[in-house]
Protein backbone atom coordinates (compact mmCIF):
# COMPACT_ATOMS: atom_id res chain seq x y z
CA UNK A 1 0.00 0.00 0.00
CA UNK A 2 1.13 3.33 -1.02
CA UNK A 3 2.11 5.52 2.60
CA UNK A 4 -0.13 8.14 1.46
CA UNK A 5 -2.93 5.75 1.30
CA UNK A 6 -2.98 4.84 5.40
CA UNK A 7 -3.66 8.23 6.13
CA UNK A 8 -7.32 7.71 6.79
CA UNK A 9 -8.47 11.15 4.95
CA UNK A 10 -7.23 10.17 1.75
CA UNK A 11 -8.17 6.57 1.88
CA UNK A 12 -11.97 7.74 2.51
CA UNK A 13 -11.59 10.10 -0.16
CA UNK A 14 -10.20 8.65 -3.11
CA UNK A 15 -12.71 5.92 -2.38
CA UNK A 16 -15.78 8.22 -2.76
CA UNK A 17 -13.99 9.96 -6.06
CA UNK A 18 -13.36 6.79 -7.40
CA UNK A 19 -16.95 5.62 -7.34
CA UNK A 20 -17.92 9.08 -8.52
CA UNK A 21 -15.48 8.17 -11.38
CA UNK A 22 -16.93 5.11 -12.03
CA UNK A 23 -20.62 6.76 -12.29
CA UNK A 24 -19.10 9.10 -14.96
CA UNK A 25 -17.63 6.32 -16.69
CA UNK A 26 -20.51 4.01 -16.17
CA UNK A 27 -22.71 7.03 -18.42
CA UNK A 28 -20.13 6.84 -21.36
CA UNK A 29 -17.55 9.61 -20.20
CA UNK A 30 -13.34 8.69 -20.91
CA UNK A 31 -10.68 9.24 -18.18
CA UNK A 32 -8.47 11.75 -20.23
CA UNK A 33 -5.91 12.15 -17.76
CA UNK A 34 -5.24 12.63 -13.66
CA UNK A 35 -4.65 15.70 -11.50
CA UNK A 36 -2.47 17.00 -8.44
CA UNK A 37 -3.37 19.41 -5.93
CA UNK A 38 -1.82 21.13 -3.04
CA UNK A 39 1.39 19.71 -3.61
CA UNK A 40 2.80 23.65 -2.90
CA UNK A 41 4.99 23.15 0.09
CA UNK A 42 2.79 25.51 1.99
CA UNK A 43 -0.15 23.61 1.26
CA UNK A 44 0.80 20.80 1.97
CA UNK A 45 2.65 21.40 5.60
CA UNK A 46 -0.97 23.10 6.31
CA UNK A 47 -3.17 19.70 5.30
CA UNK A 48 -0.16 17.25 7.10
CA UNK A 49 0.09 15.66 3.33
CA UNK A 50 3.34 13.81 2.41
CA UNK A 51 2.44 13.87 -1.40
CA UNK A 52 0.12 15.87 -3.45
CA UNK A 53 -3.36 14.97 -3.67
CA UNK A 54 -4.79 12.86 -6.48
CA UNK A 55 -7.87 13.27 -9.03
CA UNK A 56 -9.11 11.96 -12.35
CA UNK A 57 -9.78 14.34 -15.50
CA UNK A 58 -12.61 13.26 -18.13
CA UNK A 59 -12.42 13.80 -21.90
CA UNK A 60 -15.85 15.87 -21.38
CA UNK A 61 -14.27 17.83 -18.79
CA UNK A 62 -11.63 18.78 -21.70
CA UNK A 63 -11.78 22.51 -23.57
CA UNK A 64 -9.86 23.52 -26.40
CA UNK A 65 -7.41 26.35 -26.22
CA UNK A 66 -9.43 29.92 -26.67
CA UNK A 67 -12.89 28.69 -26.11
CA UNK A 68 -14.91 30.56 -23.82
CA UNK A 69 -16.55 29.35 -20.71
CA UNK A 70 -19.40 30.96 -18.54
CA UNK A 71 -18.74 31.08 -14.60
CA UNK A 72 -22.38 32.10 -13.75
CA UNK A 73 -23.10 29.38 -12.13
CA UNK A 74 -19.70 28.34 -10.06
CA UNK A 75 -19.11 28.84 -6.37
CA UNK A 76 -15.43 30.07 -6.50
CA UNK A 77 -13.49 29.79 -9.61
CA UNK A 78 -9.93 28.99 -9.57
CA UNK A 79 -7.75 29.31 -12.41
CA UNK A 80 -3.94 27.44 -12.27
CA UNK A 81 -1.54 27.65 -15.26
CA UNK A 82 0.48 24.26 -14.92
CA UNK A 83 2.14 21.96 -17.06
CA UNK A 84 0.76 18.77 -18.30
CA UNK A 85 2.77 15.30 -18.86
CA UNK A 86 1.90 13.25 -21.46
CA UNK A 87 2.81 9.78 -20.95
CA UNK A 88 4.02 7.00 -23.80
CA UNK A 89 3.50 4.07 -21.98
CA UNK A 90 1.99 2.72 -19.02
CA UNK A 91 3.74 2.94 -15.76
CA UNK A 92 2.89 0.56 -13.32
CA UNK A 93 3.47 1.13 -9.56
CA UNK A 94 6.83 1.36 -7.26
CA UNK A 95 8.31 2.59 -10.91
CA UNK A 96 11.83 4.13 -10.54
CA UNK A 97 13.21 7.37 -11.24
CA UNK A 98 14.29 5.90 -14.44
CA UNK A 99 11.39 4.52 -15.68
CA UNK A 100 8.96 7.60 -15.15
CA UNK A 101 11.46 9.33 -17.07
CA UNK A 102 11.27 7.24 -19.60
CA UNK A 103 7.29 7.15 -19.83
CA UNK A 104 7.15 10.91 -20.02
CA UNK A 105 6.62 11.45 -23.78
CA UNK A 106 5.95 15.31 -23.95
CA UNK A 107 4.89 18.04 -21.76
CA UNK A 108 3.02 21.26 -22.97
CA UNK A 109 1.18 23.85 -21.12
CA UNK A 110 -2.27 23.35 -19.64
CA UNK A 111 -5.02 25.51 -17.73
CA UNK A 112 -7.18 24.22 -15.32
CA UNK A 113 -10.37 25.42 -14.14
CA UNK A 114 -11.24 24.73 -10.60
CA UNK A 115 -14.95 25.41 -8.57
CA UNK A 116 -14.42 25.75 -4.97
CA UNK A 117 -17.36 24.30 -3.53
CA UNK A 118 -15.97 22.67 0.18
CA UNK A 119 -13.72 24.20 2.70
CA UNK A 120 -9.92 23.92 1.85
CA UNK A 121 -8.68 22.22 4.66
CA UNK A 122 -11.07 19.13 4.78
CA UNK A 123 -9.14 16.84 2.97
CA UNK A 124 -11.40 13.81 2.33
CA UNK A 125 -14.37 16.40 0.95
CA UNK A 126 -11.64 17.84 -1.31
CA UNK A 127 -10.68 14.26 -2.73
CA UNK A 128 -14.29 13.27 -2.32
CA UNK A 129 -15.28 15.87 -4.93
CA UNK A 130 -12.56 15.40 -7.49
CA UNK A 131 -10.33 18.49 -5.99
CA UNK A 132 -12.66 21.29 -7.08
CA UNK A 133 -12.23 19.46 -10.85
CA UNK A 134 -14.11 21.10 -13.81
CA UNK A 135 -11.83 22.02 -16.84
CA UNK A 136 -8.46 21.30 -18.53
CA UNK A 137 -7.47 23.16 -21.55
CA UNK A 138 -4.19 21.37 -23.20
CA UNK A 139 -1.73 23.79 -25.08
CA UNK A 140 0.63 21.99 -27.83
CA UNK A 141 2.95 19.00 -26.74
CA UNK A 142 6.50 18.83 -27.21
CA UNK A 143 7.87 15.68 -27.51
CA UNK A 144 11.55 16.72 -28.15
CA UNK A 145 10.67 17.22 -24.38
CA UNK A 146 10.58 13.96 -23.37
CA UNK A 147 11.79 12.69 -20.05
CA UNK A 148 10.66 16.02 -18.61
CA UNK A 149 13.50 17.93 -19.77
CA UNK A 150 12.41 21.29 -18.66
CA UNK A 151 16.17 23.16 -19.12
CA UNK A 152 15.14 26.35 -21.15
CA UNK A 153 11.62 27.05 -20.35
CA UNK A 154 10.48 29.76 -19.19
CA UNK A 155 6.68 30.64 -18.62
CA UNK A 156 4.71 33.89 -18.74
CA UNK A 157 1.10 34.00 -16.96
CA UNK A 158 -0.98 36.91 -18.43
CA UNK A 159 -4.48 37.05 -16.37
CA UNK A 160 -6.99 39.79 -18.01
CA UNK A 161 -4.32 41.69 -19.32
CA UNK A 162 -1.75 41.71 -16.31
CA UNK A 163 0.98 39.68 -16.00
CA UNK A 164 1.20 37.25 -12.67
CA UNK A 165 4.84 36.08 -11.91
CA UNK A 166 6.21 32.72 -12.30
CA UNK A 167 9.36 31.62 -10.64
CA UNK A 168 12.38 30.23 -12.81
CA UNK A 169 12.38 27.24 -11.54
CA UNK A 170 8.96 25.60 -12.70
CA UNK A 171 9.17 23.22 -10.26
CA UNK A 172 9.47 24.68 -7.17
CA UNK A 173 5.75 25.70 -6.73
CA UNK A 174 5.27 21.74 -8.00
CA UNK A 175 8.05 19.62 -6.63
CA UNK A 176 9.46 17.10 -9.31
CA UNK A 177 7.71 16.15 -12.41
CA UNK A 178 9.06 12.65 -12.64
CA UNK A 179 8.06 12.26 -8.72
CA UNK A 180 4.72 13.78 -9.39
CA UNK A 181 4.16 11.09 -12.41
CA UNK A 182 5.73 8.48 -10.30
CA UNK A 183 3.43 9.32 -6.92
CA UNK A 184 0.43 9.54 -9.38
CA UNK A 185 1.39 5.59 -11.22
CA UNK A 186 1.26 4.57 -7.09
CA UNK A 187 -1.70 5.72 -6.88
CA UNK A 188 -3.53 4.75 -10.32
CA UNK A 189 -2.51 1.72 -9.26
CA UNK A 190 -3.66 1.32 -6.04
CA UNK A 191 -6.85 2.51 -6.67
CA UNK A 192 -7.50 -0.25 -9.83
CA UNK A 193 -7.06 1.35 -12.82
CA UNK A 194 -3.24 2.29 -12.88
CA UNK A 195 -1.50 5.03 -15.23
CA UNK A 196 -2.08 4.62 -18.69
CA UNK A 197 -0.33 5.63 -22.17
CA UNK A 198 -2.06 8.43 -23.77
CA UNK A 199 -3.28 10.02 -20.42
CA UNK A 200 -1.83 12.66 -18.62
CA UNK A 201 -0.88 14.61 -15.86
CA UNK A 202 -1.54 18.31 -15.04
CA UNK A 203 1.19 18.46 -12.49
CA UNK A 204 0.12 21.47 -10.03
CA UNK A 205 0.11 25.49 -10.13
CA UNK A 206 3.10 27.25 -11.53
CA UNK A 207 1.72 30.56 -9.66
CA UNK A 208 -0.40 30.93 -6.42
CA UNK A 209 -4.27 30.01 -7.46
CA UNK A 210 -5.94 32.44 -9.30
CA UNK A 211 -9.41 33.10 -7.92
CA UNK A 212 -11.52 34.50 -10.77
CA UNK A 213 -13.25 37.76 -10.15
CA UNK A 214 -16.53 38.89 -12.09
CA UNK A 215 -15.40 41.11 -15.07
CA UNK A 216 -12.68 38.94 -15.62
CA UNK A 217 -11.49 38.40 -19.60
CA UNK A 218 -9.26 35.76 -20.01
CA UNK A 219 -5.58 33.87 -18.61
CA UNK A 220 -3.19 32.83 -20.83
CA UNK A 221 -0.03 30.42 -20.50
CA UNK A 222 2.73 30.94 -22.56
CA UNK A 223 5.23 27.99 -21.82
CA UNK A 224 8.12 29.25 -24.07
CA UNK A 225 9.63 27.67 -26.62
CA UNK A 226 6.55 25.17 -26.62
CA UNK A 227 3.81 27.43 -27.24
CA UNK A 228 0.82 29.01 -25.36
CA UNK A 229 -2.68 28.00 -24.43
CA UNK A 230 -5.60 30.43 -22.95
CA UNK A 231 -8.90 30.33 -21.88
CA UNK A 232 -11.66 33.28 -22.07
CA UNK A 233 -14.63 34.02 -19.56
CA UNK A 234 -17.86 35.33 -20.69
Amino acid sequence: MSDTLKDPRIAEGLRTQMALRDKHLAAGARQAGWKVGFGAPAAMEKLKLTAPLVGFVLDRALLTSGDAVSLADWQKPVAEAEIAATLGRDLPANATRDEARAAIAAIGPAIELADIDCPMDDVTAILSGDIFQRHVILGPRDTTRHGARLDGLKARVNRSGTDVAVPDDLQAPTGDIVDIVRHVAQIAAAVGSGLRAGQFIICGSLTPPMFLQPGERDVTLALEPVGAVSIRFQ
